[in-house]
């Protein structure tokens, strides 16, 4: 994959649709000419398989960390950070713990909670900054996941910079997502209700999967109906390593590997999301979030204080967070938002908040060297999961996030949109996804989900028990890679496997 090709092709699907998704939130070092040629060399696809590729276990190269070997292997700093912002982290990692409470309240730097809200803290749907989870059982509360809502927009509700924009508006009543807790004095907005059915897929050698088909329902509605047309679209917390270096891949690399119109023939055409920023003002590569709808990590934090916790900030200024026109006692109770102090959350906080999020550490690849890894690797390719799961980008060079700075980084994701047909579509658009497309997820870390989180819950909305329980999953754009799973050797399928608990 050539750096130039990159360049060019980039550009001309910008101008073909009349797109500006220019790195803005990055103070960029263009590269040299020397520099693409390294990156098109090392970017090059394997031929061999029977040894590990060069700096392979180095999943964010410099930044990378060792494994710990508790849960706490997804909490530790960029492993190239100085001293000196190793403290900066350490206060931003205080800041994602703390405990919000009700206002008003003696506490002053930590009031302003809810009074709506689906949890009290950043680490209580990150916990151990690792992957959130469904409940287990109808006792259980969902707090690491909810359900986003919306309902169709009209034509005048687009944004007119955005082409192919899917308008959308809030519920009346609930907004854009619903809370199940809240403070004394206020209902919540619904109880999460899951029901499950039970879907058997016949493997190649006899075994069968079991996979669970989901329906969820806002139920205990605690401000009246949804609106006839509302949309619901589940989504748990997704683990938070490594944001900041997919956030510093260049916009114009991640472009190249669009196809839109699926060009080539191979079946897959992923598109970028483009999202309106708060920040800039301006059209944005979507990076962040399932159907990747946040631009930067400063927005996709910044949002979370508000829908999540109710916390007010620079670029969610509500003092009332989620609450709507129509929640009348929800706007009218006490804040936290005074003239004194401002947002509950100003922007020193949100910086700090950003900075942790942008360095939390991904660690190296194990086990790169086992037959069976290699084995797995093999299958993983040659079966074409690469045509979304990218495996490896070099990252801007940038004048000041040196930890960032020009990292060979092997997140396998594309950053793009794919249709992942209709099994896991939730019929919901947002910005320029429809309600069948989901954002490649990065695949780094995924083997450690069971020692920091504690289960194997994956996909949006933790119905896959298991790794092979999410690849069955797959539809739309990636129906072939799924159904040559199904149909592949169990030994080609458990190495695949393998390979992905190395990464």
């Amino acid at each position: 994959m050539r750096v130039s090709i990159i360049v060019t092709s980039a550009l001309l699907w910008s101008a073909a649709n009349a797109q500006s998704v220019e790195d803005v939130h990055l103070n960029v070092i263009s590269r040299t000419a020397a520099e693409a040629d390294r990156i098109e060399a090392v970017l090059r696809p394997p031929t061999d398989f029977s040894v590990p590729q060069k700096f392979e276990e180095l999943s964010a190269g410099a930044a990378t960390v060792r494994v710990k070997p508790d849960a706490n292997a997804f909490s530790q700093p960029s492993g190239n950070i100085s001293f000196e912002d190793e403290l900066t982290f350490k206060v931003g990692n205080g800041l994602f713990r703390k405990l919000w409470v009700s206002s008003p309240s003696s506490t002053l730097a930590s009031d302003g909670l809810g009074p709506l809200y689906n949890a009290r803290s950043c680490q209580r749907c990150h916990l151990k900054d690792g992957r959130g989870h469904p409940p287990d059982n109808p006792e259980d509360n969902a707090i690491s996941m909810f359900l986003r809502v919306s309902i169709p927009g009209g034509p005048d509700d687009g944004i007119d910079e955005i082409e192919g924009y899917l308008a959308t508006l809030p519920d009346p009543t609930y907004g854009t997502q619903l809370q199940d807790f809240s403070l004394a004095g206020h209902p919540a907005e619904y109880s999460l209700q899951i029901d499950y059915e039970e879907v058997e897929v016949a493997m190649s050698e006899g075994e069968v999967a079991v996979l669970r088909q989901p329906t969820y329902t806002a139920a205990n509605l605690g401000y009246g109906p949804l609106h006839p047309d509302a949309m619901l679209s589940p989504r748990v917390a997704p683990q938070m390593i490594g944001l900041g270096l997919l956030e510093a891949i260049p916009a114009s690399d991640i472009l190249a590997l669009a196809d839109p119109d699926d060009a080539d023939g191979d079946g897959i055409s992923g598109r970028p999301n483009i999202v309106w920023s708060l920040e800039y003002t301006q059209p944005m590569l979507g990076r962040f979030g399932h159907k990747a709808g946040a631009p930067t990590v400063r927005h996709q934090s910044a949002g979370a204080f508000a829908g999540d916790i109710g916390i007010s900030n620079p670029l969610f200024p509500a003092a009332w967070g989620e609450c709507t026109e129509l929640q009348s006692g929800c706007r009218d109770a006490p804040h936290g938002d005074d003239d004194e102090r401002g947002f509950e959350i100003g922007d020193e906080g949100l910086d700090l908040v950003t900075f942790y999020s942008r360095n939390l550490g991904v660690p190296a690849r194990r086990n790169v060297n086992d037959p069976q890894v290699l084995l797995g690797k093999a299958v993983f390719h040659t079966t074409g999961c690469t045509s979304c799961h990218q495996p490896a980008f070099v990252t801007h060079r940038l004048q000041d996030q040196p930890e960032q700075s020009f990292q060979l980084i092997w997140p396998y994701t594309d950053m793009l949109l794919h249709d992942m047909g209709p099994g896991l579509a939730d019929h919901r658009p947002e910005a320029r996804a429809t309600g069948a497309e989901w954002r490649t997820p990065p695949l780094w870390g995924i083997g450690l989900t069971q020692q920091v989180s504690g289960h194997t819950y994956f996909l949006h909305d933790g119905r896959a028990r298991s790794l092979l329980e999410a690849i069955l999953w797959h539809g739309g754009e990636a129906q072939a890679q799924r159904d040559a799973v199904v149909k592949m050797p169990s030994a080609d399928r458990d190495a695949l496997i393998k390979f992905l608990e190395s990464l």
